[in-house]
């Protein structure tokens, strides 16, 4: 989750991350002398600022370590090794996070890595993405497996050529997706890492066994962020729908877009659809909640209070500002500066006691924050959350993306709480009636539903949406179906969870995409 703050209210900006840290990295009272190459010291470290900015291989090493001591929220799990020990500066990096497991059995920190600056700067302020212009979900990452196309991108070669919801990738250059070996060749297919890669798809398409094959070459595209804004009809008042995709800087403009046109349908509940939703600006989902449940419920409530680690109980050690709880927020900030909105505009509102919000596995970080923060609304207000669909991927974690020598850095920072004191969903949140989980979720009123690839978003007899609709009505829930039953906290990672002949994304700009992030308040 990403956040951006740059209100004229003087609200601090910060992005989420757990950060737990009292120590020095290390309680070995016997510890070495100091390196006869580098002056090393286990469990000794000199200021970060002493190393930032020098960009000799071993001064970026010294201030990596020194950095994440400082501000890492397990700083007291990171083992302290050698910055000589380590040739590359990367390679380094990766090994300073912890390497315990949650109760489940999950890496406690699957959210570590680092992009090229200039990277990470074009993707935060376009939603820029490589790949092949529809998304897809890996629904089940080994043999046999199941990869299911969630959406095309409009004004895409993919769109054009009439990739729809619901196609299963069959083979990728002549190799079986479902049954191959051959997992190296299948991600490559599905998940290039440059542009102009061919690759040829044959897809069975939805709803027969008929199969199309298409080519595609990858390319750098912007996603659009909120799609199928709409209104359903309903016998006790209009239902809007918003599908969004993605809390990037083209969104704040889309989501205000959105609100507007749906405040002039006279809604009297919204449906929000996150399934595919990985995270992105914290502060975006600040300004979502506002607009969703107005001044009324949201007045004098936070959205989240930020905790660093125990070195840092009062102040943000990156921004060295005191802490101050983040609220929801009522403001235009700018993430865009071309959108034509000035930043400090008035947010419009729903003014809704009600949201129902559409979730899978792949519900993330900023996401899961909105939830969070929406839940935390004073029970004498009467705001309500309704989940349908899966279990969300449980990321209460977010960081500051820090730049040195032309990378930037991502390590978790932080984490937060709502205004109840709640922050505690590293299993995320669920449907109350979920049964089939290995995890331990927070339970949330609304209906266990499995994701729908027979009918396309939006569509009134689409699985989750006809759920919400009926429990809208009624009370009651669907028929109970078979679900995947938080398997991951996304599919990016399902490599990495699910052995060796598992197919999963593990490139570094999709876990940007499944992230909560702060950056520094911009001074306008």
């Amino acid at each position: 989750m990403i956040i951006k703050h740059s209100f004229r209210t003087a609200l601090c900006a910060a992005i989420i991350a757990t950060l737990n840290g009292c120590g020095g990295g290390s309680d070995d009272t016997t510890s070495p002398g100091p390196s006869p190459d580098t002056g090393w010291v286990a469990g000794v470290f000199a200021d970060s600022e002493q190393f930032k900015g020098q960009c000799a291989a071993l001064d970026q090493k010294y201030w990596l370590r020194s950095w994440s001591n400082e501000t890492y929220l397990w700083y007291d799990e990171i083992e302290d090794r050698d910055p000589a020990s380590i040739t590359d500066v990367i390679d380094y990096f990766n090994v300073l996070k912890t390497n315990d497991v949650t109760a489940s059995g999950a890496p406690k920190d699957n959210f570590h890595f680092s992009l090229p600056t200039d990277e990470w700067e074009q993707q935060q302020q376009s939603g820029s993405v490589l790949g092949y212009g529809f998304n897809f979900r890996v629904v089940k990452a080994t043999p046999p497996r199941e990869v299911v196309v969630t959406y095309s991108e409009p004004n895409t070669d993919a769109s054009t050529q009439g990739i729809e919801r619901g196609w299963q990738i069959a083979a990728v250059n002549g190799v079986d997706v479902v049954n191959s070996d051959n997992v190296d060749a299948i991600n490559t297919a599905l998940f290039p890492t440059q542009t102009g890669v061919e690759t040829q798809f044959t897809f069975t398409l939805r709803g027969s066994n008929q199969q199309q094959r298409i080519t595609l070459d990858s390319a750098q595209f912007t996603q659009d962020p909120v799609m199928k804004v709409g209104t359903l009809s309903t016998g006790t008042g209009n239902v809007g729908y918003m599908q969004f995709n993605d809390h990037n800087a083209p969104a704040e403009r889309q989501l205000v877009d959105a609100v507007n046109q749906l405040a002039g349908a006279n809604i009297s509940d919204l449906v929000v659809d996150m399934r595919y939703n990985g995270g992105g600006f914290l502060a975006m989902a600040a300004q979502l909640g506002y607009m969703i449940a107005g001044s009324n419920n949201t007045n004098g409530v936070i959205f989240e209070q930020t905790i660093f680690n125990d070195k840092n109980p009062d102040t943000n050690p990156v921004t060295g500002d005191p802490l101050t709880p983040f609220p929801f927020i009522d403001e235009y900030i700018g993430f865009d500066p071309d959108s034509g909105i000035s930043a400090g505009t008035a947010l419009p509102s729903l003014n809704l006691n009600r949201v129902f919000v559409l979730t899978t596995s792949n519900t993330c970080s900023a996401s899961e924050a909105l939830i969070n923060g929406l839940r935390g609304i004073p029970d004498s207000r009467n705001f309500e959350v309704v989940l349908i669909g899966d279990g969300t991927c449980g990321k209460p974690y977010g960081f500051y993306p820090t730049d040195n020598c032309d990378t930037t850095f991502f390590t978790i920072q932080f984490t937060g709480v709502n205004d109840k004191g709640f922050g505690e969903y590293a299993d995320g949140f669920a449907p109350q009636n979920i049964t089939n989980t290995e995890r331990a979720p927070v339970l949330v009123q609304g209906c266990a539903v499995a994701d729908d690839f027979n009918h396309l978003l939006g569509a009134r007899n689409e699985a989750l949406l006809s759920a919400a609709l009926s429990y809208r009505a009624t009370g009651n829930c669907p028929a109970a179906s078979t679900l995947a039953g938080l398997k991951g906290y996304a599919v990016s990672n399902a490599a990495a969870n699910s052995g060796a002949a598992a197919i999963g994304d593990n490139r570094t700009h999709s876990k940007l995409q499944n992230n909560r992030i702060m950056t520094p308040v911009r001074k306008d």
